[in-house]
């Protein structure tokens, strides 16, 4: 019996090899030419459209620049007759910020007739003076001449580094500064158009071309599509100044090791060029030329007459054969056999078929027995990369909560059905092993692969789940704050020490003062109000990780933990005592009391010992506590 492949390729392999090689011979002189000549018109045009480009962004930049500086200068004019006409808003950061947020600039400083910050929004930079840094000396000059009104460049901030523009003047009375800072996400964005890396990729239409943008005095690469060639000396690549000014036609050039073609255009003080490969530029080639498709036509009107005769005595009545079997399989017919054996080729594949068909009905019993087992809600679903539909038990709808018509359409397409169960393992439940959320329920999902076939169990967990939450939440959970309680957070602290180091951190110890005053003057409810509302505010307290709980009465512990430095921890922990500052509590909805409180920390290292942080946490605490009531606070 003959290969299906021996058969065909006998007789078409000694007339389509001599036309070919004829064929390939004639074009191949014409089909370079054409390619160069696209390549240079390419070229071209780009390099006409990248000038009228810069020519437009620089215009625009110089607008933007003037327009946002005057900008600028009317907010800080119209900040500066705020203050004047209710100066009390100097006492308060607050209205200050909001004041910013009014005119949507970022920073607000208001500086004394010696040059000193001392109010704005930005605390953390009171008492900055004109001479606390090269950005500040700017701004120098007003303190001698009050009729200044200055707008600076665009500049690092002295306290961040951070990328911003300011603006000052002396009020009408002369008795401060107004300075504000904007971030110039505008000007940016124009500088940022008028880069030759922004500009490039705009026009690559071609991901294969390279663009190069070089210094036609210094021959130094100032830009590039290859960033990893900005800055090196145009020799470092493979060309030369010589051959960009004196070949305008482009040429052929070794560019980082691979010939290719080159076309250059001066634009300013740069040579703009595009750089293909001519791998890349002759691979059209056999597939583009007119005369090559001509060439074809003729050989295939060869091969219509040799190849139809064959394919259809030994490939189409096969094929006939198979999809008339094949239909009969897919309309439920599994006790059909497939025995087509015109060609080694068609014998096995319809063995395959046949081997196919038989997996099916063995596995429908696998999952037939495995349900009949077990009294747990469970589903079973199989489906392939060659099957259209997906085979699925009755309680897979029921399970993963589906309408009738959604579990129709899920199981007629296998490809919507895998992003179904996708999107579900999208929804992990924490601390579980393949259990996931699905809508109003728990389900437990477990594949197996084996080659291209996916087989899948999915079992309803939910009863379970939820009574395993409703225990955890007993037991770890305070049930007046919903933070942890002093259980949770042992085993929360534990868990830490297993998985990770803690890092730079600290163990806060806090206790609400007034609890007594509160329960004895408006009784015990407004006390849980006010521990409701104390811990609302160490929920998710910090910048970085944090873990709450109340140890219990008007006790509460707070862990800060992936903080880079002691620094950092330093100045999370001193924002409680502005939290506390500016907290209230309203009490039933009829009194509003501050709410304050106590509090002393500890600094963890890489390790930590949580009992012995706790402890000194705790004396510091009560040392605060003291010095509070000494004070008065």
């Amino acid at each position: 019996m003959q290969t299906l492949r021996n058969i065909i390729s006998r007789y078409m392999r000694s007339v389509t090899f001599f036309l070919v090689i004829a064929l390939l011979a004639m074009i191949l002189y014409l089909q370079i030419t054409h390619e160069k000549r696209q390549a240079f018109e390419t070229a071209t045009e780009t390099f006409r459209q990248i000038e009228q480009v810069l020519e437009k962004n620089q215009t625009e930049l110089s607008e933007t620049r003037a327009a946002y500086r005057q900008t600028c200068l009317h907010n800080a004019e119209a900040i500066a007759y705020i203050i004047e006409n209710n100066p009390s808003v100097l006492n308060s950061v607050a209205d200050l910020k909001e004041i910013a947020a009014l005119l949507e600039v970022d920073e607000i400083h208001i500086f004394d007739t010696t040059g000193r910050i001392y109010a704005g929004t930005h605390p953390q930079y009171y008492d900055f003076t004109f001479d606390s840094g090269e950005q500040m000396r700017f701004f120098k000059p007003m303190l001698t001449d009050k009729s200044l009104r200055l707008v600076q460049d665009i500049t690092p901030n002295t306290a961040e580094a951070k990328l911003m523009q300011y603006s000052a003047l002396w009020s009408k009375n002369k008795a401060f500064i107004v300075q504000i800072g904007m971030e110039p996400v505008n000007v940016l964005k124009a500088t940022e158009k008028n880069e030759l890396s922004y500009i490039f990729p705009l026009f690559r239409v071609n991901p294969d071309a390279n663009y190069y943008a070089i210094q036609k005095y210094s021959g130094t690469i100032v830009g590039s599509t290859d960033l990893s060639c900005v800055g090196l000396d145009l020799s470092e690549i493979g060309l030369s100044l010589i051959d960009i000014a004196a070949q305008e036609k482009g040429f052929h050039a070794d560019v980082n090791g691979e010939m290719s073609y080159c076309v250059f255009m001066e634009i300013g003080e740069n040579y703009i060029g595009r750089i293909l490969s001519c791998r890349d530029l002759y691979r059209r080639i056999p597939s583009t030329a007119a005369a090559l498709a001509a060439c074809l036509i003729t050989i295939a009107l060869i091969l219509s007459y040799v190849a139809t005769r064959y394919m259809n005595r030994y490939v189409v009545e096969g094929i006939d054969s198979i999809n008339e079997k094949l239909h009969s399989i897919a309309l439920g017919n599994l006790d059909e056999i497939v025995d087509i054996k015109s060609s080694v080729e068609f014998a096995d594949l319809s063995d395959y078929i046949n081997r196919m068909k038989q997996s099916i009905l063995d596995n429908n019993r696998k999952m037939s027995y495995v349900l009949d087992k077990t009294n747990m809600l469970i589903g079973v679903y199989e489906y392939n990369p060659h099957m259209k539909r997906v085979r699925i038990t009755g309680h897979v709808p029921k399970i993963l909560a589906l309408e009738v018509s959604e579990a129709g359409r899920l199981s007629d397409d296998y490809k919507a059905f895998r992003e179904f169960i996708a999107g579900l393992r999208k929804h992990p439940v924490a601390g579980e092993t393949c259990i996931f959320s699905c809508r109003d329920r728990y389900v437990k999902l477990e594949e197996v692969r084996e080659n291209d076939e996916i087989f899948g169990v999915i079992i309803d967990v939910t009863d379970e789940i939820e009574k395993r939450k409703k225990i955890e939440a007993e037991r770890d959970y305070d049930a007046l704050t919903g933070l942890y309680n002093r259980r949770g957070l042992e085993n929360r602290l534990s868990a830490l020490s297993a998985h990770e180091p803690p890092g730079c951190g600290a163990l806060i110890m806090i206790d609400a003062d007034n609890l007594k005053v509160i329960n004895d003057t408006y009784g015990h409810d407004a006390g849980d109000i006010y521990l409701r509302e104390i811990a609302g505010l160490f929920r998710d307290f910090g910048p970085k990780s944090c873990v709450s709980a109340r140890l219990g009465g008007d006790e509460f512990v707070l862990f800060l933990y992936g903080y880079d430095s002691e620094q950092e921890v330093t100045d999370a922990v001193s924002l409680l005592a502005e939290l506390e500052s500016c907290s209230y509590a309203d009490l039933n909805g009829q009194v509003r009391v501050p709410i304050r409180f106590s509090f002393g920390f500890s600094l963890t290292g890489q390790s930590a010992d949580y009992e012995k942080l706790m402890k000194e946490a705790d004396e510091k605490m009560y040392e605060n506590k003291r010095k509070r009531k000494e004070s008065g606070v």
